[in-house]
């Protein structure tokens, strides 16, 4: 299969199952929006644009499966995310 195709079906997924696939981004520690989106970029190898990342992560934290807290870093808010047992429950059946 050429790299073409497999781009355009990593791309297909990633768009259909985008929120499910930020998950695995968490598991392994609380993440803010800039770190999500490089770390999701070098792990999926698709660019995240901001307009797609908080309306999914927002859409987590409602449904539970993700928690945010706003922690000062340089005078300066920033809200991390944190994957709940919900949301590992949710992942391990993914």
């Amino acid at each position: 299969m050429s790299q073409d195709y497999k781009k355009q079906i990593s791309r297909r997924i990633t768009k259909n199952l985008f929120d499910v696939q930020l998950l695995p981004v968490l598991e392994k520690e609380p993440r803010w929006g800039y770190k999500i989106t490089k770390t999701f970029e070098s792990e999926v190898g698709v660019k995240l644009r901001h307009g797609a990342l908080y309306p999914a992560l927002n859409c987590l934290e409602k449904e539970g499966f993700l928690t945010s807290q706003k922690q000062p870093k340089d005078g300066r808010a920033r809200k991390t995310y944190t994957l709940t047992p919900k949301g590992e429950e949710y992942l391990q059946g993914y």
